[in-house]
Order: C-alpha cells, then structure tokens, then sequence
C-alpha cells in the first residue's frame, strides 16, 4: 500500500510534527518489519525483549529496501539519550530511534525525529501492564523520551492472549490510576492493519505527546 508523501514533516513550536501519511508509514514499515522477523524462526515469546527488539529493527531494515519509503526516513540502532540539552549524561536508552530525512536536510536536527519503545505485554499480566505504562508511555509523558515530539511510538510484545486484550489491560491500569482519559482507542491507519491511540498532558504542563501503540504476535499465526 502506497502512502502519499506531501509535506510530511514540520517543526510546530518547539515540538517535531508527523503527518499523518509518515506516521502511517512508520506504522506499516513496523508491522512488514515484524513479518520478517517473526518468521525467520530466531525469537519467540520465551525470547527476551533485546533479542525481539534487535530482530525487529532488522526487519524494518528489510522491508524499507522496498518500499515506497525507502529514502523518507532512516531505522537506527538503539543508543543512549539524554531527555534535554540540559542534561550532561544520558538518561535514558532509545530502543528503535527513526531519522527523518526531510527534517535533518531541511531543519539540520541531528537527533532521533521518532522514538519507538518496545516492551512484553500480556493483558492478563497486571505486572506487565504496569510496567508498559511506567517504564512505556510515562517515558514520553515526563519527556525522557521524545521532550521534541508530537508523536511517539510503542510496541507490545504479546507473551500471551490478543492486542485487544493486552490494550485492555493498559486500560485497567491507567483506571486504576485514575487517567482513564490516557485510555488506548483502536485506530485504523492502513487498509487490515490496526494500531492503538493515547494522548497525555506531559509531565511539565507544556502541550500533550500523542502515541501510537502497536501489539505483535510472538509466534507465527
């Protein structure tokens, strides 16, 4: 599927903007991506979450060899962050950074325009869930991750059970934490493929970071 590229990407304020085109492009890469990697036979859901991290990236690799959006953007490997320019020492690790092409030639931002966060998942799993909000969208929300970004990107790994039932599980506990207006909305971004919205006021007050979620099956279906 072919996804239009007009005017993609924009610095909004003091915040990297992504239309909703690249966004859906980040997205479908992703899903191929996991294809690969799933079926290649190296990891499954007794894998740990760097060894299915690395063989994602591996797979987005391939599949942007060809793809329409084979020279819009760039998957790098993880690597150390720092959450603002006022921080010496990296305080955080990026797991899947996205390096815009149009915005390094254009705008000469050297760092990640995107930030995937991968984590294991299991709607049943309340530790899991837990864990998928602190360690996951509270990242974002404090601006460990993405402090220049209007979107950002998460990934489940199901150890058990569907998406729909591990988004419901986020759900619970944001619930329970009373941020039921943080709950996860089913999206369509792409003819059979589904991702999952959130939108959270950041920690500082300062505008709302909106995240797409995604939840990959660990086994072959």
């Amino acid at each position: 599927m072919r996804i239009p590229y007009d005017a993609p990407t924009s610095l909004v304020g003091e915040f990297i903007e992504l239309s909703a085109d690249v966004t859906a492009a980040i997205l479908v890469t992703l899903n191929q991506g996991w294809e690969r990697a799933i079926t290649g036979g190296e990891v499954d859901k007794t894998s740990g979450e760097v060894a299915l991290t690395e063989r994602l990236r591996d797979g987005m690799r391939q599949a942007l060899k060809s793809s329409p959006w084979n020279q819009m953007f760039v998957v790098l490997a993880g690597m150390e962050s720092r959450s603002s320019k006022a921080v010496l020492i990296p305080d955080g690790r990026t797991d899947i950074p996205i390096l815009m092409i149009e915005i390094f030639l254009h705008h000469g931002v050297h760092d990640p325009h995107a930030i995937i966060e991968c984590k294991r998942i299991a709607g049943s799993d309340a530790h899991l869930c837990r864990e998928y909000v602190v360690e996951g969208i509270d990242r974002f929300r404090t601006g460990k991750y993405s402090a220049g970004h209007a979107v950002g990107f998460m990934v489940g790994y199901l150890l058990a059970g569907t998406a729909g039932e591990s988004a419901a599980g986020v759900n619970a506990h944001l619930t329970r934490k009373g941020r039921e207006k943080e709950h996860l909305q089913s999206l369509e971004f792409a003819a059979r493929a589904f991702c999952w919205a959130s939108e959270h006021s950041r920690a500082n007050g300062i505008g709302i970071i909106s995240l797409r979620h995604v939840f990959l099956r660990c086994e072959v279906a």
